[in-house]
């Protein structure tokens, strides 16, 4: 990548157009030659046709990332003990089911599950190909405590991330994802709004710079008992700063996927908000702070249940977008999904046709065309856990 300083650009110049070539004096008797490059990488049209491709009509994206600690806690809610081979049936009971890529664009996988194979042999990354998904992977290292904030919390893993992200990109992952996180019951202090949204910058810059599309998510933890105002405010002031760093880091915008949470109310707050509420707000916060530039929007669900998720992203199609406003769902695709399976060989076939279920029933929300009729109870449960991690 070639770079440029400046003092001082002269006002009247009104073009600032990538890979234009000007000549600068030094001295008196000499001249050299610069390029101005506001992104130069070997990735950057691989970049974009990947972002392209995941944000693509009626699609969205699996996520199945969780840490093996995670997945354990998953696991043992039916009863099974966390084990490789337990995580492995999972996860392969996902990623082979028949007709997922109708509606699933992308699959975030854990470093285990991206050089996982199935029982048979095949690469896990091999059948999401098959079935024209691009494999994602996680390359945040978690949260843990900041130090000199108000109990909140940052996110680890830039040390060793572009070593890991050109690994990564060999195994087959073609995006990636970093997790931060920010608490409105804590603040959010500026020292964290910053911590997060300078971690995230540095982390889209090095996965570009190694071929992944960066998913940005900064997530708005659902705890507390504020308002949508107050969300809505935090929101605001979180993308700004991110925006702000992805651009101080040179990141191109069209290169990478967006995973913001919903702008709803806390989660013990009194007043319950309807899908056309929760939409009309993260969409004015959305207008308000992303660049259209930017492909895709693939929101959480945060804790939401598989039917209030659907609804609320249903509600947000309900008129052209500048972004491909969709779904990056974990839990509100896989709670159903678990239920079913139990663990049991034999139910693995009912357990894949509710994932298609709940699969399908997104796919038409992003295109707004998703009706509730019909949903079971357990797809109506919500899932919010207070302090959740990852």
């Amino acid at each position: 990548m070639a770079c440029l300083s400046f003092a001082k650009l002269n006002a009247s110049s009104s073009q600032w157009i990538a890979q234009q070539s000007f000549s600068q004096k030094r001295g008196s008797s000499s001249r050299r030659r610069v390029s101005l490059l506001i992104r130069a990488g070997a990735y950057s049209d691989e970049l974009v046709q990947t972002a392209k491709s995941v944000a693509s009509p009626g699609r969205g994206i699996l996520a199945i990332d969780e840490s093996n600690a995670t997945c354990g806690k998953r696991l043992a809610s039916i009863g099974l003990d966390n084990t490789e081979t337990n995580r492995q049936a999972y996860r392969q009971l996902l990623l082979t089911t028949p007709g997922l890529g109708d509606y699933i664009s992308g699959a975030i996988l854990f470093e285990e599950t991206l050089y996982q194979s199935t029982t048979d042999g095949k690469k896990f990354v091999d059948c999401l190909r098959d079935a024209k998904i691009m494999p994602g992977i996680k390359v945040d290292k978690g949260l843990v405590p900041l130090p000199g904030s108000n109990n909140e919390s940052w996110c680890q893993g830039l040390d060793g991330l572009a070593s890991r992200s050109a690994e990564y990109y060999k195994q087959g992952a073609r995006f990636a994802k970093w997790r931060t996180v920010v608490s409105i019951p804590c603040g959010p202090s500026a020292l964290a709004v910053k911590e997060a949204a300078w971690g995230l910058a540095r982390y889209a810059a090095i996965s570009q710079e190694n071929g992944l599309v960066p998913i940005v998510e900064p997530e708005i933890l659902l705890d507390g008992d504020h308002s949508i105002d107050r969300t809505l405010e935090v929101a605001e002031k979180v993308w700004s700063e991110v925006f702000f760093y992805l651009a101080e880091n040179n990141v191109l915008f069209e290169g990478i996927l967006l995973k913001p949470s919903m702008v709803t109310p806390g989660a013990e707050h009194k007043d319950k908000a309807t899908p056309q509420t929760i939409a009309k707000y993260t969409l004015k916060m959305l207008s308000r702070r992303v660049p259209p530039a930017v492909p895709g929007i693939m929101f959480l669900s945060g804790g939401q249940s598989e039917v209030e998720a659907t609804l609320n992203l249903n509600a947000m199609n309900q008129s052209p977008n500048p972004w491909h406003v969709s779904f990056s769902y974990a839990r509100a695709l896989q709670n159903t999904v678990l239920k079913t399976w139990q663990g049991n060989p034999e139910n693995v076939e009912a357990a894949q046709k509710a994932l298609l279920v709940r699969a399908k029933a997104n796919s038409l929300a992003q295109l707004g065309k998703y009706s509730a009729d019909g949903e079971s109870d357990e797809a109506k449960r919500g899932m919010f856990v207070k302090g959740y991690t990852y």
